[in-house]
């Protein structure tokens, strides 16, 4: 009996999670969570929405100092709760298993699952660049929905993924490190060549000519384009709901958090990775906008072949990314740029994918997922945790519903990031003699200045996006009422 019982606890002292990651390697998942396709594509929805270059510059500066402000915050509960799971665990710990039940519910059904799905979809869609044959439709359902090879491969590629991160945290860690290396490599080269060629001509002043001129622009059904102007509460309303573009793309940067039961001194490079990767990116994302500026007019004609004329405004199904690179490098751009977000998207996916299983993972762990998914396979990876999450993926990559899914998890993601940040003014009073290695930057000015911005934010999305903000309070809510069955049943 005994000689089992230590069978029993060396085969669990064997089978757990592996402190293998490094500080280069945790910045290199928050800064490859956060770039995937949103920075070559929203900048033409936030200038349709605010026309302004100056506003425009403004929004992607509050949205990195936003991203660096609550990552900062974060690092304070990282530093005290340094296990698998992250941001469900300091939920968890600030307010108990219904809220952090309600977390991981959101994060399964559309934030994780939902962002990987889009990526996919994405990195499929510039793959047919390159392969046409993508494009052909295997089947259609009424005029709205129809199944093409590009989602097979989005598919295909979700699964890949998984597969290599069932193989292994290094496995998942190399291949995370050579993604994201590759595309800020090609980020900055975007960057310098874009300003090296733009500021040979005056697009970038002519953009900057009435900076601070807001309006409102709306492509009509009939072709006509109408422009209102903005002012006031109106133009501080559509930059509340604009900025959900660049939020979005700026969003990831927590999925860190999830894998802290395999990073090195995790006290210490949590803190450090978040910090040094929302950097990293909002200084990126910053420049990019700018070669933007200058490489292409805000204002455009749409639907005009010549991405000039088109602008930032109407560049084609809003790539514009593609159409700097087609002011550089001419007809070729569009083979460049494309190759550019597959090797993005790709490289995001891997962050993504090695994040989730965990957080399901210290789900499972608390009985608040399938039992399943709590076991590490002899990898000493949570497998069937990462499987379960390829196969919702792949379900949404199928429904086609991911770009809805998508709107509702920003809305929802932003909520938990103030339910979160919020957990530290909860746990500063609750547990004032916890062990704090770092303690959250300019408590509690900072943290409370995110909330009450990010609170204007929701406020803004629920008057001037009532669908779909709505949206994301009702998956919440649903998740409320599995939570009761669950428990129940589990009783």
């Amino acid at each position: 009996m005994q000689e089992n019982t230590n069978s029993v606890d060396k085969n669990t002292a064997e089978h757990q999670l592996k402190r293998s990651l490094g500080l280069i390697d945790a910045t290199s998942i928050v800064a490859g969570s956060m770039i995937g396709s949103g920075i070559f594509i929203v900048t033409a929805a936030m200038t349709r929405d605010i026309g302004s270059a100056g506003w425009l510059i403004v929004l992607w500066m509050v949205t990195g100092l936003l991203t660096m402000s609550a990552a900062l915050s974060y690092g304070e509960l990282a530093g005290m709760m340094p296990t698998a799971g992250g941001q469900f665990v300091y939920i968890q710990r600030a307010y108990g298993k219904l809220a952090s039940f309600l977390y991981g519910w959101t994060v399964f059904t559309v934030i994780q699952t939902g962002v990987i799905a889009a990526v996919a979809v994405a990195f499929a869609n510039y793959t047919a660049v390159f392969f046409p044959v993508l494009e052909n439709k295997l089947f259609q359902i009424g005029e709205n929905y129809a199944f093409t090879n590009k989602q097979i491969l989005a598919m295909v590629s979700i699964v890949l993924l998984t597969y290599i991160n069932t193989k292994g945290v290094k496995s998942g860690k190399t291949l995370q490190l050579i993604f994201t290396s590759a595309k800020l490599i090609a980020l900055f080269a975007l960057i310098i060549l874009g300003l090296f060629v733009g500021l040979k001509s005056n697009v970038l002043a002519e953009n900057f000519t009435n900076m601070w001129d807001a309006s409102k622009t709306v492509l009509n059904e009939n072709g006509t384009v109408s422009v209102t102007k903005l002012s006031g509460i109106a133009l501080l309303g559509v930059m509340g709901a604009t900025i959900i573009n660049s939020l979005f793309s700026s969003d990831a940067w927590n999925n860190v958090t999830f894998i802290a039961g395999e990073i090195k001194e995790p006290k210490k490079n949590i803190p450090r990775s978040l910090f040094l990767g929302t950097t990293i990116v909002t200084i990126i994302y910053i420049l990019a906008n700018i070669a933007y500026l200058a490489l292409l007019p805000m204002k455009g004609i749409p639907n005009s072949t010549d991405v000039t004329q088109s602008g930032i405004m109407f560049a084609a199904q809003d790539r514009v990314g593609a159409a700097a690179a087609n002011v550089i490098f001419g007809n070729i751009g569009v083979f460049v740029m494309a190759g550019l977000i597959m090797v993005s998207t790709f490289g995001c996916n891997t962050g993504l994918v090695l994040a989730g299983g965990r957080l399901f993972y210290a789900m499972s762990k608390e009985g608040l997922f399938f039992k399943s998914a709590g076991e590490l396979n002899k990898h000493d990876v949570p497998a069937k945790a990462l499987w379960v999450q390829c196969i919702w993926a792949c379900v949404l990559c199928v429904s086609g519903k991911y770009g809805d899914l998508l709107t509702y998890a920003t809305f929802a993601s932003l909520l938990f990031y103030m339910l979160t940040i919020y957990g530290i003014f909860i746990l500063r009073k609750k547990e004032p003699n916890a062990e704090r290695p770092y303690k959250a930057l300019g408590y509690p000015v900072i943290p409370a200045l995110y909330i009450f911005i990010t609170g204007l934010i929701c406020l803004a999305l629920l008057i001037y996006d009532t669908k779909n903000s709505g949206s994301g309070l009702i998956i919440v809510a649903i998740g409320l009422i599995v939570y009761y069955l669950f428990m129940n049943k589990k009783d």
